[in-house]
């Protein structure tokens, strides 16, 4: 194969003579991203062969409407430019399979583009987009499509015939509800809906039965539809800043979840099925308002991390115990007075946070946490670790572990 390799090189201009010789013109890919172009040589058109073209990162303005000559071209990337159109004879362009357009003040697609029916991969992202063009469902071979960073609404109704979509990205762009077209999208393996103004979930998302990446996060959702639990093929969940005040008891019926992300909404508590989600190995539910766990917590016996910062519980479940898989637990800033001697029982435990809370003293059973490397105790601690003595509670008649952070100190509650 053929290939000439300029990228980084510092070029203002590229001769027009380096594709005039028999190699030149034999060319299969070329390579000209990351330098200072801001137009191309027209020989560059004559290659007849070629079917990759790098032109990222450069200053171009233009893509010059004889773009339609290279006929065999697969890949097109004229990312991070200053492009603010595409040609419409792009369309003639008809053995392209991935383009990357992304980082241009493109602000609309033709609707020739839309006759690309081979384009497998294609990237809108910022690329001050604030529709799609109606037809853009005729390009049917479409695996993945990325619009993140756009001002889009909508999405045209076309695009129920993307059969074979299976990554979405509608993230950064302005939608306050699931697009209806969504729910047609049955191969959808992953779906990015975050950082919009998303109000609701429709129904429509228990379609997507083969998803297993959901990216819902800096929205506004107040709650979940129970066709969630239509999801099963899901193993990443994120939800992380939003409005929920409760999660519904379908979450149990997500039988292959690993990570669940909940950070930054309004929870005053989980559902007990949270426990039936035996392939959970992340579950973060930091800055909520949580007063308790529940004991069911104790099945997720593959949960590696644990974190719970900024909520306001007084306890901890004795099950949590039962966590063997932990190796980290962030209780930082509760109200914890107490902690059952089943922490102590968490074999590959290696960081535990209980700073900012209102501890008197450790359980004795955290001697046996032998993978501890950093117990964290004040939020201006110097070192991971501190060293612990042994001390008797005569209140409830049992050995107990302690040093000179003991009693912690409550926050002043302003």
């Amino acid at each position: 194969m053929s290939v000439l390799e300029l990228r980084h090189s510092n070029l203002t201009t590229v001769s027009h003579d380096l594709f005039k010789s028999k190699e030149g013109k034999a060319l299969e890919e070329v390579y000209l991203d990351a330098n200072q172009l801001r137009d191309l040589p027209r020989g560059l058109f004559n290659l007849q062969n070629l079917q990759v073209l790098g032109l990222s990162d450069n200053e171009l303005t233009i893509l010059p409407s004889v773009l339609s000559n290279l006929v065999n071209l697969r890949i097109l990337d004229f990312s991070k430019n200053g492009i603010i159109d595409i040609p419409e004879t792009i369309k003639h362009c008809k053995n392209l399979q991935e383009i990357d357009a992304s980082v241009n003040p493109i602000g609309k697609i033709p609707e020739t583009f839309c006759h690309l029916a081979n384009l497998t991969h294609l990237y809108l992202n910022d690329a001050f987009l604030d529709f799609l063009p109606g037809n853009f469902g005729r390009l049917i071979s479409l695996r993945i499509l990325e619009l993140r960073e756009n001002h889009l609404r909508v999405l045209p109704k076309s695009m129920s015939q993307l059969k074979n979509l299976e990554r979405l990205d509608i993230g950064n762009n302005e939608f306050t509800e699931l697009p209806m077209v969504v729910g047609c999208l049955l191969n959808l393996t992953e779906l990015w809906m975050d950082s919009n103004a998303i109000k609701e979930l429709r129904p429509e998302i228990g379609l997507l039965r083969r998803l297993m990446f959901l990216d819902v996060s800096k929205n506004r959702l107040e709650w979940l539809p129970p066709e969630i639990e239509s999801l099963q093929s899901l193993t990443d969940l994120y939800l992380s800043n939003n409005l929920l005040i409760e999660i519904p008891e379908q979450i149990g019926a997500l039988g292959k979840l690993q990570t669940l992300k909940l950070e930054e909404n309004h929870l005053g508590e989980l559902p007990n099925s949270i426990g039936k989600l035996v392939e959970l190995e992340e579950l973060i539910l930091t800055c909520n308002e949580l007063v308790s766990l529940p004991p069911s917590l104790g099945y997720l016996r593959k949960l590696r991390v644990l974190n719970i910062d900024e909520n306001f519980l007084e306890s901890i479940p004795s099950e949590l115990g039962s966590c063997t898989a932990m190796t980290i637990l962030s209780l930082r800033d509760n109200r914890l007075v107490h902690l059952p001697d089943s922490i102590g029982r968490m074999p590959k435990l290696q960081v535990i946070n209980l700073a900012s809370n209102r501890l008197e003293y450790l359980p004795y059973s955290f001697h046996k946490l032998v993978s501890l490397k950093a117990l964290w105790l004040s939020e201006n601690q110097s070192k991971p670790m501190i060293p612990l003595q042994s001390d008797y509670n005569t209140s409830t008649n049992t050995h107990i572990l302690t040093c000179y952070m003991f009693p912690q100190e409550p926050l002043s509650e302003e």
